[in-house]
C-alpha cells in the first residue's frame, strides 16, 4: 500500500548475504546498475549500494502502481537516479556506516535529499588537526556551535548530515561554498522523535521554505531529510532483506559467477 511519505533504513550490520540471497537481489536491478555495482572493491560497498538499488525499485513499484519489473531508472546529469519516465514520486537514498536509507513522497515538485552520518571519526589526524583542515567548510556560527557542544564529534557530523541533505535536495552536492551555509541548532537529537526546527541560512539569508526532519537510527548514526516545504514527519521504518524483496521480480537471470566475485572481496579498507 502506497502512503505520500516514506522513510526507509536498512541496518546492513544485521545482513551477510547468503548465496541464494545475492543471486535473488542481484537479479532484480537492471543490467548498468550490475555493472556500476561489480565495480566497487569492498564488499561493504557493493552491499550498501545494491541495498539502496533495491530501496528504490520497491518505492517506486509501491508508490506509483506499477509492476516492479517495469520500472526504469536512469540518471541525470549529475549521475542522480530517476524514474522514466518521470512519475509523481520524488526519492532519495544514502549509505555510510551500517546503514542506507531512503526518503521518498509521492510528490514530483518537492526538493528532497537525505543523508546518514555515523558518528565517528576514523581519521589518522587528531581531531583537532581535522577541523582545522575541514575549517572552510563551516560558518563561524556553526563552529562555535560544535566548540561550544559537549559532543564536538556528534555537533560536527550533524552539521555535516544537514549540509549533505540540503545540497542533495538542490541537486548540486557538496560542490557549493560549504561556509555559506550554515544551519543553527535548536534542539539535540533524539532516537525517539525527529528535531524539525533546525534552521537555514544561506550568505545570512533565513531560508524559511525548507523543512529538516533529523532523527538518531541508534546511538551511533544519525540522519537529515531536507525539503522544500512541508510534507509529512513519519517515523523511519527499518526493513530486513525479507521485507526489502517482498513483491520484487528479477529483471535479470542469476548470474552465479557475479555472485562468487562479490564473496571473494574484502569487507573494507584495512
Amino acid at each position: 500500500m502506497s502512503q505520500s511519505s516514506v522513510r526507509w533504513c536498512f541496518n546492513l550490520s544485521k545482513w551477510s548475504p547468503t548465496y541464494p540471497e545475492l543471486l535473488l537481489a542481484t537479479s532484480c536491478i537492471q543490467p548498468e546498475e550490475k555493472l556500476r555495482l561489480g565495480r566497487f572493491v569492498f564488499a561493504k560497498d557493493f552491499k550498501s549500494s545494491l541495498i539502496g538499488r533495491l530501496m528504490m525499485r520497491k518505492f517506486a513499484s509501491e508508490s506509483c502502481g506499477k509492476k516492479y519489473e517495469n520500472l526504469t531508472f536512469i540518471r541525470d546529469e549529475r549521475g542522480r537516479p530517476l524514474l522514466s519516465p518521470t512519475e509523481s514520486v520524488t526519492f532519495n537514498v544514502s549509505h555510510q556506516g551500517d546503514y542506507t536509507v531512503l526518503a521518498g513522497e509521492v510528490d514530483s515538485d518537492v526538493l528532497l535529499g537525505i543523508d546518514v552520518m555515523k558518528l565517528e571519526y576514523t581519521g589518522g589526524k587528531p581531531l583537532s588537526e581535522f577541523f582545522r583542515i575541514m575549517d572552510r567548510n563551516f560558518s563561524t556560527i556553526e563552529w562555535g556551535q560544535i566548540y561550544s557542544s559537549s559532543d564536538q564529534l556528534k555537533t560536527f557530523c550533524r552539521l555535516w548530515s544537514l549540509k549533505e541533505s540540503y545540497t542533495k535536495a538542490i541537486g548540486l552536492g557538496i560542490t557549493v561554498k560549504l561556509n555559506e551555509i550554515s544551519f543553527q541548532l535548536t534542539s539535540p537529537l533524539s532516537m525517539n522523535k525527529s528535531v524539525c526546527n533546525t534552521k537555514l541560512f544561506v550568505n545570512g539569508r533565513e531560508m524559511v521554505e525548507w523543512r529538516f526532519s533529523e532523527i538518531l537510527l541508534d546511538e551511533f548514526h544519525c540522519v537529515a531529510v531536507a525539503t522544500n516545504k512541508e510534507v509529512a514527519d513519519v517515523r523511519f521504518r527499518e526493513l530486513n532483506f525479507g521485507g526489502l524483496m517482498q513483491n520484487a521480480r528479477p529483471l535479470l537471470p542469476p548470474d552465479e559467477g557475479y555472485c562468487l566475485e562479490y564473496f571473494k572481496k574484502p569487507e573494507r579498507p584495512v
